[in-house]
């Protein structure tokens, strides 16, 4: 919104995000300047209190440790990938990628969507890539190497060749 109209429009669903002073704990209402007085509700607890667990995670965590076991899952996956007969298109040096790996497949859609019905999500990527993303901390390499197995297992029978698996959704 254009900075000349934030003072002068109000915000229908005032909260207490968009106060002025969210703390003063006024019986009135005083809308924050600029845009902040578009922010409406409380804190979202649940979220907080999720990201609280999740820094918990990396409390004493050796961030060398974690580069070397993200490089070991996915040269797990790599390696079930290259089975499966897919073009892995994420850069095999690790300085180069994040905790994930990509392949090729003119079905990766579909074969994404037959991975999330055994439990395993992936993600699509269009026109044609099959996305995979690692936790080091939370995913053990077995959970990685069942990952592989199944990936192979629904290129290699075509599992993914089912008629629900080629209904496109909004999201995969």
């Amino acid at each position: 919104m254009a900075k000349r109209w934030q003072a002068e429009l109000t915000n229908p669903l005032s909260g207490w995000m968009g106060h002025a002073a969210p703390f003063g704990f006024t019986d009135d209402y005083a809308p924050a300047a600029g845009m902040k007085r578009w922010l409406t509700g409380t804190p979202p607890m649940l979220g907080l209190g999720a990201l609280e667990s999740g820094l918990a995670l990396w409390q004493g965590i050796d961030m060398r440790v974690v580069e070397a076991k993200s490089a070991a899952l996915f040269d797990m996956l790599l390696a079930a990938g290259m089975r499966a007969g897919l073009e892995c298109v994420t850069p095999l040096d690790p300085a180069k990628r994040g905790s994930h790996i990509s392949f090729r497949h003119d079905q990766a859609y579909a074969i994404v969507q037959a991975l999330i019905a055994r439990g395993i999500v992936g993600d699509f990527r269009a026109p044609d890539v099959a996305r995979f993303g690692f936790t080091p901390l939370t995913l053990s390499h077995k959970d990685v190497w069942l990952v592989g197995e199944a990936l192979v297992e629904v290129v290699a029978t075509r599992a993914w060749d089912r008629p629900e698996f080629h209904a496109r959704a909004a999201v995969t």
